[in-house]
């Protein structure tokens, strides 16, 4: 089945909110969606979804949505962070583990460098669909679907493989179900507890440059957590346990529509298939199907920004999106490339503060700055990262905004796939341990190295 598509209805003449359904967006033009084969088929899929229990609840939604509201008034940083596709083949225990040490241990060496707590949104439990610059792909003169995720298809290079299956949409669910299962039982069970720092090794990167930093930066942070429970009388619990959410970019909208739902208690519908969904640059349109579904959602919202996007543009979406202006409900995820981040992003920040919406500013410094080598390997160069970054913190600092996230393509897995870094990986290294099938990502230790110097960049600016 072809996405929908129908009429677009101009931004002079919004939709009210009493029109809006969790269906509504199929009276729009729907970007970046799968074509199914079988009609019927995709529809008895979506039945079956619909009558599955939600991924997430609207309590926690709205938690972090009060933690986004704390993070745009500069009291919290916003971390986010996992695979650029999760793959349906790596729901097992070693890697959600190690992905979430990670993250934790990332949000470790900010909250000690920041002094202020972390966000922390795992992008995973989800992540399955992704879009694509082509619908069809040829090789060797042989020309078959995209791939377009373990949501809808399969990576293998064969008609079969490549088929949307409506069966995907069930599977997803379910590997998003077990994936938040197994973090949740780790978080519940102290595995964020800072009295036991052998939850948080991963032994290969003992051979990091950064083994010995962090290792200071635990120590310090834990005899800063012994003083406290010493001048207190009282072990701190608080630490043993942390919030954390998920995220996707919310993309196959037969998908999130199935788990919007109503819950009790609460005004409004929730998609209820993560915390946070975002929106992506090729489907921020106005007009288009998926800004039509994000305004009627009660979720927190992500908006992707790219060097395309212009004044105009953003004062758009931020009315179409939040023309209530509510607090915590926007995070604009800008992601520009090391060469044009300082033309291109102060625009869009006074287009912001010209606006009656209330927003957090987030920098992807990894989108901007994908390359190929020579012998065709997508890669990133970790000071492009770097760089980025320390210029949005700058250019956030010279206009009287601030920064306050970052969005990042990670895995805890020891790969190589972007240079650089404290090891200084070069072309060479990639052929080691590249193992994405889309994009590539920051290892365990240049992204703790990325966290490292992030605090120092916001240390020198104080």
């Amino acid at each position: 089945m072809q996405a929908m598509n129908q009429k677009a209805v101009s931004p002079q003449e919004p939709a009210g909110k009493n029109s809006w359904s969790p269906t509504s967006w199929q009276s729009r033009e729907a970007k970046q969606q799968a074509t199914y084969p079988d009609h019927d088929e995709l529809q008895r899929a979506l039945d079956e979804l619909s009558s599955l229990p939600p991924l997430v609840t609207s309590w926690e939604i709205l938690s972090l949505k009060e933690q986004i509201l704390q993070a745009q008034a500069g009291n919290r940083f916003f971390l986010q962070g996992g695979d650029c596709a999760e793959s349906f083949a790596e729901c097992n225990s070693e890697v959600i583990t190690n992905r979430l040490k990670v993250l934790l241990q990332m949000s470790l060496a900010l909250t000690h460098g920041l002094q202020k707590p972390v966000v922390r949104v795992g992008r995973f439990a989800g992540q399955y669909a992704k879009p694509r610059s082509s619908d069809m792909e040829t090789r060797e003169g042989v020309t078959l679907p995209s791939y377009r995720g373990d949501l809808v298809n399969s990576v293998e290079f064969t008609p079969e493989a490549r088929r949307p299956d409506p069966q995907r949409l069930i599977q997803g669910h379910s590997m998003s179900s077990m994936t938040m299962n197994f973090v949740r039982a780790l978080v519940d069970g102290g595995f964020a507890d800072l009295h036991h720092p052998e939850y948080w090794n991963l032994s290969w990167v003992k051979h990091s440059p950064l083994a010995e930093e962090f290792q200071r930066l635990a120590d310090s942070l834990g005899r800063a957590v012994n003083f406290m429970e010493t001048i207190s009388g009282r072990r701190a619990g608080s630490l043993k346990r942390v919030d954390f959410y998920t995220s996707h970019e919310a993309l196959h909208l037969h998908y999130e529509q199935a788990l919007t739902r109503r819950v009790p208690r609460q005004e409004g519908w929730f998609d209820l298939t993560t915390h946070f969904p975002w929106i992506g640059m090729r489907t921020a349109d106005i007009n288009g199907a998926h800004v039509e579904f994000f305004r009627g959602i009660r979720n927190p919202i992500g908006i992707k920004i790219g060097p395309s996007a212009d004044a105009q543009q953003l004062k758009q979406l931020l009315q179409a999106l939040n023309p209530d202006s509510e607090p915590g409900r926007m995070v604009l995820i800008h992601r520009m490339g090391a060469s044009a981040i300082e033309e291109k992003l102060p625009p869009l920040i006074r287009a912001a503060q010209d606006s009656d919406s209330p927003v957090l500013w987030v920098c992807d410094p990894m989108h901007g700055n994908t390359e190929t080598t020579a012998s065709g390997i997508k890669t990133r160069r970790f000071r492009n990262i770097m760089s980025e970054m320390e210029t949005a913190i700058e250019i956030h600092h010279q206009n009287d905004s601030h920064l306050g996230g970052a969005h990042l393509e990670l895995t805890g897995e020891d790969v190589t796939e972007c240079t650089g870094g404290a090891r200084n990986l070069n072309e060479v290294d990639l052929e080691r341990a590249y193992k994405s099938v889309v994009d590539p990502r920051l290892n365990y230790e240049q992204a703790l190295e990325l966290s490292m110097l992030i605090v120092s960049k916001f240390d020198k600016l104080q």
